[in-house]
């Protein structure tokens, strides 16, 4: 009987597949193709269902390849990067009715400073939604900064916590897709010229905006893959992929002739001295004291100098290298600071509630000054926001807006410095240092440009921020026993 029945649900497959396939033929014979991809989205459906962790590792696949709404339709009121913001709506509609059924994260990760941080970041956005000068454009700001932290923080924590070797895919499954892009920008640049400066701002697009975003990630991404690189008891032939995709990736930080991301990058690899150094915190305090009189002492100086300089940018890299303090004629660096002013002054109009999540490229225009503006300065609300991670939040959200962004980086820093100092296993202690100086060089960036409401850099902000708690509340106090865990390196 038992063998009946398989014989028997066999051949009911074989016939359900043969009409399958013969209906949709005929479908599209009569120029009808949409049966086709049935199978493929029932599939996806399931995965999403049954298989959340499968769903959030190919979200974070697709978001190096994200391809932007208006790029399709261009008068398209909400903008999505697609595929991955509709898979980040389903991975949060599916975290709310798992949690109206009774299921939650680990209790570690709900309550550590870092997720209590998030909350208050969160409902103060909240809060000032309501308050808006635009609440439409607060709510839909304030909607995608949730699926972003939900999926990339919350969901990627919890996975890590089962199993760390999930680090080391979240890792490649975003850096394996950027190589496409990389390789896609590069092919570009090299029909137009490759050290053509003006082409570098655009020749990553659809998939990245511009070269500062695009440099950003670009720069958050070589720290993580030079850690997997040095990774301890590595054989050389194990070194060969990590140790080429860090020369790719390098590369493609030059030619993307971002300074911020030169910067920052600079910035992070001082810091990661000064931890292998272990320079006492109290002998950096002095020597920060120091640094910062003698430029104070030395400001009018300063400042005459910077704008004595005409250097503009250019496809020469050390003249590109010093265009960075150019605050007189490079209209890059003039139009920043016109935004920073912009910021300022909303600020001190609305110190308290903003003008609301996401309306700063709405509502910046009337505070600009005509002795400010640029060649590059506009009214129409088109040319990206206030260029700082930080003054952002400050003119939308006030003080309070721009302090919970600070507390959110300052506990991170403090749990992966306290995680670092205090883990045993050299493998964790490189992976944890690695995602610090990762986030290092975006906090650094931060103060010259603004991408977490993209999910390009949200992505990795939220999951370099989860790896840092996972570590800390889960590897740091399992050291002494056997993680129920799969090798790292076996994931890498």
């Amino acid at each position: 009987m038992k063998r009946f029945t398989i014989f028997l649900n066999r051949y009911i497959v074989y016939l359900l597949s043969f009409v399958f396939i013969a209906f949709n033929l005929f479908l599209l014979s009569k120029d009808i193709w949409w049966l086709g991809i049935l199978p493929l989205f029932v599939i996806f459906i399931l995965i999403a269902v049954f298989r959340l962790d499968t769903l959030l590792f190919l979200t974070v696949f697709f978001v190096p390849l994200s391809y932007p709404l208006h790029e399709i339709i261009t008068d398209t009121p909400v903008d999505l990067a697609l595929p991955t913001e509709l898979f980040l709506i389903i991975i949060l509609f599916l975290f709310i009715l798992k949690n109206l059924k009774g299921e939650s994260f680990n209790k570690k990760i709900l309550h550590h400073p870092v997720s209590i941080a998030i909350y208050l970041h969160l409902t103060w956005m909240l809060v000032t939604s309501f308050t808006s000068t635009m609440p439409l454009v607060s709510f839909k700001f304030l909607l995608s900064r949730i699926w972003f932290v939900i999926a990339f923080y919350f969901l990627a924590a919890e996975l890590f916590r089962r199993n760390t070797g999930n680090i080391y895919k979240y890792i490649w499954f975003y850096v394996i897709p950027l190589l496409i892009v990389i390789a896609y920008t590069t092919n570009r640049h090299l029909s137009i010229g490759l050290f053509n400066q003006k082409a570098a701002h655009s020749v990553m697009g659809p998939f990245y905006n511009d070269h500062t975003a695009y440099g950003a990630v670009l720069a958050m991404v070589i720290p993580v893959v030079a850690g997997i690189f040095f990774e301890p008891k590595r054989s050389p032939w194990h070194r060969i992929i990590p140790g080429a995709v860090l020369a790719v990736v390098s590369m493609a930080l030059v030619l993307s002739f971002s300074r911020a991301a030169w910067i920052s990058l600079m910035v992070a690899v001082i810091v990661f001295f000064i931890v292998i150094l272990k320079i006492k915190f109290h002998t950096l305090l002095i020597f920060s004291f120091v640094l910062l009189v003698a430029v104070f002492s030395q400001l009018e100086s300063i400042k005459y100098q910077m704008e004595k300089n005409r250097q503009e940018s250019s496809a020469n890299l050390t003249e590109h290298i010093q265009s960075i303090s150019n605050i007189t004629t490079d209209d890059s660096n003039r139009e920043r600071l016109n935004r920073w002013s912009c910021a300022w002054r909303m600020f001190l109009q609305k110190p308290v509630f903003g003008w609301g999540p996401g309306t700063y490229m709405f509502q910046y225009a009337p505070f600009q000054i005509v002795r400010e503006k640029t060649s590059i300065s506009t009214n129409m609300a088109d040319r990206g926001t206030a260029h700082s991670e930080y003054l952002g939040p400050l003119s939308e959200s006030g003080l309070p807006g721009m302090l919970s962004i600070l507390s959110i980086i300052i506990l991170t820093l403090i749990t992966g410095f306290k995680t670092f100092a205090q883990l045993k296993d050299l493998r964790y202690r490189i992976i944890t240092l690695s995602v610090i100086i990762g986030l290092i060089t975006y906090y650094v960036h931060g103060i010259l440009n603004n991408f977490l409401d993209t999910d390009k850099a949200s992505a990795l902000f939220w999951g370099f921020t989860a790896i840092i708690v996972s570590v800390n509340s889960f590897v740091m106090k399992n050291e002494e026993t056997k993680p129920q865990t799969d090798n790292p390196q076996n994931k890498s």
